[in-house]
């Protein structure tokens, strides 16, 4: 029996069939020349192909692939994929790769210097945004923000919703093991528990561009999204 993985790396998928395998490609090609031992779990809903797409690549990568027909939402997706894991650090990466794996570089340190959650960042120091969002999405996401934080009590993360985000394995199990929310908003969630229950959480500025393409309808996906927020702030599945 090999050694288990030092990374596990969940990468959430819906009707990404183009991209998915230069993703997972790409994410291969930086981690084998470093000799770094990881596994691929692959959450993708969807009727696309995407969940097949990714199986296809089993034979050249250590790859598990996740999902359902229907869409679930991607904090369902994610949840899965990090209970599933079995690495010393479990994070996740769109497959999408607005932020690519070779970013993890500024991550793995501050585990070293006793952070238990590490999270890329569009806002905080040392970002780099090389394609920016329309002026739309920039001032929506300031909204949000706006509305978020005291909400929720969040305060002190400049950018919940980067899809790079990694945790040591024992935290991403208590973590995920009490996360509910299915939708968008589940990065919230899950860092709104590591909070409340003392977890260090450090932020680190990525590089960042975005791709155009955008999973959420703007009326319906936010109401549904300002509806979690509710149930984060008042359920008591999310009190530490």
């Amino acid at each position: 029996m090999g050694a288990l993985p030092q990374l596990s790396l969940v990468v959430p998928a819906f009707n990404e069939v183009a991209t998915i395998q230069t993703t997972l490609r790409a994410i291969r090609d930086y981690l084998e020349p470093r000799g770094t031992r990881y596994e691929l779990i692959v959450a993708a809903d969807g009727t696309d192909g995407t969940r097949e797409a990714a199986a296809a690549l089993a034979g050249e990568l250590p790859v598990t692939v996740l999902g359902a027909p229907q869409r679930r939402g991607k904090g369902r997706g994610v949840r899965e994929g990090v209970l599933a894991a079995t690495g010393d650090i479990v994070g996740f990466l769109d497959a999408d790769y607005k932020v690519a794996i070779d970013e993890i570089e500024k991550v793995a340190p501050w585990f070293e210097q006793g952070y238990d959650v590490v999270i890329g960042s569009r806002a905080a120091a040392g970002a780099d945004i090389r394609v920016r969002q329309p002026w739309y999405r920039r001032v929506g996401s300031k909204g949000f923000a706006a509305v978020m934080r005291p909400l929720v009590g969040l305060r002190g993360i400049a950018d919940t919703q980067c899809g790079f985000k990694f945790f040591r394995a024992a935290v991403a199990r208590d973590l995920f093991g009490r996360q509910r929310i299915d939708g968008y908003m589940f990065d919230v969630e899950v860092l709104t528990l590591a909070a409340r229950a003392g977890y260090r959480i450090k932020e680190v500025g990525v590089k960042w561009q975005d791709d155009g393409d955008t999973r959420l309808k703007l009326v319906s996906g936010n109401w549904k999204n300002l509806k979690d927020l509710f149930r984060i702030r008042f359920s008591g599945r999310t009190a530490a």
